[in-house]
């Protein structure tokens, strides 16, 4: 069995789903302010090693999506990967957002130029799968067809190059949960950009099968009137993938976006409700959904490392238990 065979079935065994923690510097140093945590690389080591050291994780999780800075870190513990108990090695290998010319202020993902020799390295360090993000902003006029377009460009290209390596991608179109819209234009932008994704994974000669689908729930906006109504995000994100996700694809790992950890999980539940209906399996792979409630109870503080762990278990522990193929 090859590498790429070999990492694909370890990250869709039955009743996992992957944990994300490939949080940036600026982004990590934002939630460790909200606890009152100071971000230097001792205390981003410190929450990272609560994380990956937490007992069993590996019964409910299978990967790990590391920061570039965590897949080299090492300190009090040793090296942060060597604690990651059988789970693989995940690695973000985007280099963030900038805005596209010719649009109002849509976003494109940079980070293609070396990837491949980066790759290399960091297959030497470990790692076995990738992540790239793009982002989609709704409003009247967004996302346009050129910020559609030019992202599933980027998205196939960089899936195409992890592969060339030996790297599962997990490929990210995430339409943006904050804004004003309803539930259906949220239907609409996210049906758009899974189109024209896998239009450009077929053009660039993707193989589906080992390449995992990380979406967004389809929802209203965060600030909308809306309430997010878990039978109603399963009923119109599924009917999306429907017609636009093959299924040669073997798994969709949803993101949270946003969304509260306890809601996150509950739409979770309701899609794999149906879930052997479906020709992909639907797990998660979630970051503030499994992280904010750890993360909150740690508050930077040693004596609350076991409390916090507990509380990472006990959420990875509830959405691998509502996964279709738990008991597999």
């Amino acid at each position: 069995m090859s590498l790429i065979e070999n990492t694909i079935d370890a990250l869709t065994l039955p009743g996992r789903g992957i944990l994300a923690a490939d949080e940036s510097t600026p982004t990590i140093t934002k939630r460790l302010n909200a606890i009152n945590v100071e971000s230097t690389p001792e205390s981003r080591y410190d929450y990272r090693h609560l994380l990956l050291s937490t007992p069993n994780l590996n019964q409910y999780i299978g990967g790990v999506i590391l920061f570039e800075e965590s897949l080299t870190q090492t300190g009090p513990h040793g090296k942060l990967t060597d604690h990651m108990q059988s789970m693989q090695i995940g690695i973000k290998v985007d280099k963030g957002l900038t805005t596209l010319p010719n649009t109002d202020q849509e976003k494109i993902t940079e980070g293609l130029d070396g990837l491949g020799e980066r790759l290399e390295n960091y297959k030497k360090e470990g790692a076995r799968f990738t992540k790239w993000r793009c982002v989609y902003d709704i409003s009247s006029h967004k996302p346009s067809s050129l910020a559609i377009d030019a992202n599933a460009e980027v998205l196939a290209r960089y899936a195409a190059i992890a592969q060339a390596h030996d790297f599962v991608p997990i490929v990210e179109p995430e339409v943006i949960h904050d804004g004003t819209h309803s539930i259906d234009e949220c239907y609409h932008a996210s049906s758009a950009a899974l189109e024209a994704v896998f239009n450009a994974l077929k053009r660039h000669r993707v193989d589906l099968e080992y390449m995992i689908l990380k979406p967004n729930m389809i929802a209203p906006g965060k600030q909308s009137n809306d309430t997010i109504n878990p039978e109603e995000v399963a009923h119109y994100t599924l009917n999306a993938f429907m017609r636009h996700v093959p299924a040669a694809v073997p798994s969709i790992n949803f993101l949270s976006g946003g969304i509260p950890a306890d809601i996150a999980y509950q739409c979770l539940q309701e899609m794999n409700n149906i879930g052997d209906l479906l020709p992909w399996r639907l797990s998660y792979s979630f970051a503030r959904a499994l992280q904010e409630p750890c993360m909150e109870a740690w508050l930077g503080k040693e004596e609350n490392k076991t409390s916090a762990q507990a509380k990472l278990l006990e959420y990875a522990q509830k959405n691998s238990e509502c996964l279709a193929d738990f008991q597999k």
